[in-house]
């Protein structure tokens, strides 16, 4: 009886163990090391923006000649197909300047993370039937090895760092149908794609 009191004394709360398992499988230093490669691509990102106002052509009238010439049904089918086929190709953050010229800017910047959101899903579905082309599965799951092992090792905490950091969230996505993570969280981690649309929206509203 007194081992058993012992026991459930020394018993760690779930809580301490996944931080623990965290800490010993390397995800702290992974999203550390993801802030760090996140922050040089937006500085860069802004700069090259600011330059290219400053000494090539403004971008305020060139983002206004894109609302005025492009549809907002056309741009927004151009970044769902960028955040789902194409693999995030396309910078999220020069659709989110798009939508700050737009007529409605938190509207049109509200579908653009919409799009994000539901474009991950469908790379999601796409990791899933990946698993039943033998040969397709073979060579995704090489060259995305390293997104498969950490989407096994850390699930849902994986899935909120590529909502929120500038990580191609659509490989996160994939890795998630690969090893068939479970949906419905996958839907409820991904909502944070919301927030870092909004985030990033108060920098680059601002800027340009």
């Amino acid at each position: 009886m007194k081992k058993k009191n012992e026991a459930v004394l020394n018993k760690k709360p779930r809580w301490k163990l996944l931080h623990q398992y965290y800490s010993y499988t390397g995800f702290y230093r992974f999203v550390g090391i993801s802030l760090k490669k996140a922050i040089l691509p937006i500085l860069l990102f802004l700069g090259v923006l600011l330059a290219f106002n400053e000494y090539v052509l403004n971008i305020n009238n060139l983002l206004i000649t894109v609302t005025e010439t492009f549809s907002p049904i056309g741009v927004l089918a151009v970044f769902l197909a960028s955040e789902s086929i194409f693999l995030g190709l396309v910078p999220p953050e020069l659709f989110i300047a798009w939508a700050g010229k737009s007529a409605l800017p938190v509207v049109y910047l509200t579908f653009l993370a919409l799009a994000s959101y539901v474009g991950g899903i469908i790379a999601y579905f796409g990791g899933k039937a990946i698993t039943r082309l033998p040969q397709v599965h073979n060579f995704l799951e090489t060259r995305l090895s390293k997104h498969v092992k950490n989407t096994e090792k850390w699930g849902g905490f994986l899935i909120v760092v590529g909502a929120l950091l500038p990580i191609p969230f659509a490989l996160t996505s994939i890795a998630a149908g690969m090893i068939n993570y479970k949906f419905k969280y996958y839907l409820l981690f991904g909502l944070l794609r919301f927030l870092r649309f909004y985030g990033y929206a108060l920098l680059i509203f601002n800027i340009v």
